[in-house]
């Protein structure tokens, strides 16, 4: 599926490459949304990233695209108990930088 909102590619490849972002992807709640962006990342392998930074770089982002932003982790969704939850979430994502992402 693909999302019907527009987010500045330039601006989250810079917001990607400062924080070191091997993938990042719009969830499918937000591909048509006004309000806030829900987005999924994954960083590049032996990046360590805790809450309080994971709450600035929503911040940030939020700051960039002026609009609410919020972030999960690819990490953190592969640890839920829940097979559909996790289903729903990676199945919905539309990759905006990274792998699977054609025009980066």
């Amino acid at each position: 599926m693909k999302a019907q909102i527009e987010i500045p590619k330039d601006v989250v490849a810079d917001f990607c490459q400062r924080h070191q972002i091997g993938r990042l992807a719009l969830l499918q709640k937000s591909f048509s949304s006004e309000e806030d962006l829900d987005l999924i990342v994954e960083f590049d392998a032996g990046v360590k990233v805790g809450l309080l930074d994971l709450a600035r770089m929503e911040r940030e982002l939020s700051e960039a695209l002026d609009r609410s932003t919020h972030l999960l982790t690819y990490k953190g969704v592969e640890r839920s108990l829940n097979p559909l939850f996790k289903e729903a979430i990676v199945d919905s994502a539309a990759v905006q930088y990274g792998a699977g992402n054609d025009s980066q």
